[in-house]
Order: structure tokens, then C-alpha cells, then sequence
């Protein structure tokens, strides 16, 4: 399937950064899926079967993604799922987000390029 056609989930509780995220990765040809909380992000993901997913670190709870990737895990999902942070570089170094179930960290503000650097690597 090529790029144009990946469909990325974004789940955040910050309209703006749902917003930029969707703009973003519109511009580049891919769709767009959004969800404004964990639990809302679960009854997206199973109806459209993304082939990503950008999850928020802390949303309605402090660890709403961390709990998320589990449930969708539970689901079946095999789509990469990449948490959103804003809680400081350092988060990188003092996780194992691979352990938690994510394929990687984007920090906020997330950087255009390394997003979409990324997500073209891990779609390939």
C-alpha cells in the first residue's frame, strides 16, 4: 500500500495539537483519524484499523496513553503506536517505551520533519 493511502490515528485531548497533527500529515497524502481521549481512541481504532497511531501520554489520566497501548494491544492492534509527550526529553531516557508497548517517543512540540521521517520509515 503506498504512502498516500496510510491511515494515522491521533489521539490527544489538545484540539491544536489534533489540529497541526491532522494539517501535517494531510499535506503529506496521508489520512487522518482523530480522537480526543483514550477511551474514544479505542472505539476509532476499532472501527478503522489504523496503520498507526500517535497517542498522547497524559490525557483525561496522567498515563491515558500507557494504558491505551495496552488495551489496543489486548484488541489485536499490530499497528505501530507512538506515544506524545510533553513531559521533557529526559522521558526518553528514563522509560523502556519499547517495554510499554511503543515503537517510539515524539516529544511536544513535535518537529514536521522528524514526524514524518518516522512514520515514512516505520510505513515501509
Amino acid at each position: 500500500m503506498s504512502d498516500a493511502k496510510r491511515l494515522i490515528l491521533c489521539i490527544d485531548d489538545d484540539p491544536d495539537i489534533l489540529s497541526v497533527l491532522q494539517l501535517v500529515l494531510e499535506a503529506e497524502g496521508y489520512r487522518y483519524a482523530g480522537a480526543s481521549s483514550a477511551e474514544e481512541g479505542l472505539r476509532v481504532c476499532s472501527a478503522i484499523r489504523p496503520d498507526l497511531i500517535i497517542v498522547d501520554l497524559m490525557m483525561e489520566e496522567v498515563d491515558a496513553g500507557t494504558g491505551f497501548v495496552k488495551d489496543v494491544k489486548l484488541l489485536g492492534n499490530t499497528a505501530p503506536v507512538f506515544l506524545l509527550s510533553s513531559v521533557g526529553d529526559n522521558l526518553i531516557s528514563t522509560i523502556d517505551y519499547a517495554a510499554l508497548g511503543f515503537a517510539g517517543v515524539f516529544q511536544k512540540p513535535v518537529m514536521k520533519q522528524q514526524l514524518l521521517a518516522v512514520i515514512k520509515s516505520k510505513l515501509a
